[in-house]
């Protein structure tokens, strides 16, 4: 059992496509704030060598887009830095215009597509609340 939680919320109409790009994303930008999440590199019986993965597993979790707006608000009051995917990031082709449209709402207003929390199991269980396993 971890003390930390690693959890993935995605809002329940995206397409799935959508679901599994946004997936990607928050998952590296958890490991951009935490590299101590990645374990050693794999390596086969041949001795290939593969990149390293998260040490625990990632939960991830679906709810309505009212919810995810409650989650975010959640994280936010509790000061927990968290990765985050708003609809307008799917009308760009890469980083520096993924956060130019970032940049233009503010928590009040962005239509968030997905959010990613790696914090105390504890906290995490407390923000993520309403939301539900993925199926």
């Amino acid at each position: 059992m971890f003390e930390t939680k690693f959890a993935i919320v995605l809002r329940d109409d995206l397409a799935v496509w959508q679901k599994l790009n946004v997936t990607a994303f928050l998952a590296t930008g958890i490991a951009g704030q935490k590299p101590e999440i990645l374990g050693e590199p794999y390596r086969d019986a041949a001795g290939n060598i593969y990149n390293a993965l998260s040490i625990q597993p990632i939960i991830v979790l679906s709810a309505d887009g009212a919810t995810l707006g409650n989650i975010r608000r959640r994280a936010l009051e509790r000061n927990i830095r968290t990765s985050l995917y708003v609809d307008d990031m799917f009308l760009t082709g890469h980083d520096s215009a993924n956060r130019a449209v970032f940049s233009q709402s503010g928590p009040q207003d962005a239509v968030v597509a997905g959010i990613a929390i790696h914090a105390e199991r504890r906290i995490v269980d407390k923000i993520t609340k309403g939301a539900k396993l993925h199926g």
